[in-house]
């Protein structure tokens, strides 16, 4: 086998190295011995864990938290500080939580090692406080996406991926070319939020169209080519004609959404779950114990889900099986067919 390095004489470097191995080793360079250990296959990796043993439940409930601004003195029950916001991804980390993005967990493509459960943070209304750029086109400290990545490079397995939910302009940056690259270029997703933040629920169906289509122009000339794949509905409403949030057109724009979020209290089924309904994702607001419906928020959940574990999502580290305990109601979508794993 050859070496796969070619770049400024580190292969000839490498070849002299092995020659010199070989030698020392009593395998001389090029002879069957030494050949046969360089065909030698790689081992194999350790079989993974039974689900059983995981109490694996890929049926089970993913929280959907919901953020808006992240600011050191807080207006509403909708803010939360920088302090806040990375307790709780520390939380997240410590109790085996991996993010995926909105169209990853919507559509069931992701892969997380076994033992672990997704979560998709989400952020609405592109405010400069989740993501703005410094002049070295770093995220700015302080910022959401800035704290992120640090939590982390501080929980190596825990995803810096989240969706962002733009209106116009995008972080307020006319455009939102530079943020909007940057973010698509690290694994951010990119999601709609409509031009206004408009109340979809009274508004015509010209009306809707247009503050979608419109907000997908946007993001799509600010990043040619990029997915726009799923849409957050300002304020939680759908538009009487519900369909037109997910699919329609206006200016020459069309649009085709893979998901629509709501605002929501609860956690979200499972994609692999009969209950889930890609165009009515429940979403949890991210908030401490205390306050206005803290019932509702992300801290009581979270509490809810490590005190019910079995309730949750459980990967079993394998993509292409459902595994799901047999004293669970939970029913499987019919898509998952043959896949399905009770034990």
């Amino acid at each position: 086998m050859r070496s796969p390095l070619r770049k400024n004489g580190v292969a000839a470097t490498a070849a002299v190295l092995f020659a010199i191995l070989g030698a020392g080793c009593g395998a001389e360079t090029g002879s069957p011995q030494h050949n046969a250990i360089l065909q030698r296959p790689p081992p194999a990796p350790p079989p993974l864990p039974t689900p059983e043993s995981l109490h694996a439940n890929e049926l089970g409930d993913v929280p959907v938290l919901m953020y808006h601004r992240i600011t050191a003195k807080p207006r509403s029950v909708y803010d939360r500080t920088p302090e806040d916001f990375r307790t709780e991804l520390d939380r997240l980390a410590a109790e085996d939580y991996v993010p995926v993005t909105t169209t990853e967990y919507a559509t069931g493509r992701f892969d997380i090692p076994a033992g672990k459960h997704p979560v998709v943070l989400t952020f609405d209304d592109g405010t400069v406080s989740q993501f703005t750029l410094d002049g070295a086109g770093e995220p700015a400290p302080g910022t959401a996406i800035r704290i992120l990545l640090d939590a982390a490079a501080a929980h190596p397995g825990f995803r810096p991926v989240a969706t962002c939910y733009v209106n116009d302009p995008p972080f307020e940056e006319p455009t939102g070319r530079r943020s909007l690259n940057w973010l698509h270029e690290h694994g951010f997703e990119i999601g709609n939020h409509t031009l206004d933040h408009a109340n979809l629920g009274r508004a015509s169906d010209a009306e809707v169209a247009h503050q979608i289509a419109g907000m997908q122009r946007v993001i799509t000339d600010a990043v040619p080519g990029v997915p726009v794949q799923s849409i957050a509905l300002p304020l939680g409403v759908h538009p009487d004609n519900e369909p037109l949030a997910a699919a329609g057109s206006a200016d020459g724009i069309g649009y085709h959404y893979s998901s629509v979020l709501l605002v929501g209290s609860n956690p979200a089924p499972s994609p692999w779950s009969a209950e889930f309904d890609p165009f009515n994702v429940p979403r949890i607001r991210s908030q401490g114990p205390t306050g206005p419906d803290a019932q509702y928020g992300s801290t009581r959940w979270l509490d809810k889900l490590a005190a019910d574990p079995a309730r949750r999502y459980t990967s079993d580290g394998d993509p292409n099986r459902v595994s799901a305990p047999a004293d669970r109601n939970t029913e499987p979508a019919p898509s998952v067919g043959a896949r399905l794993h009770r034990y």
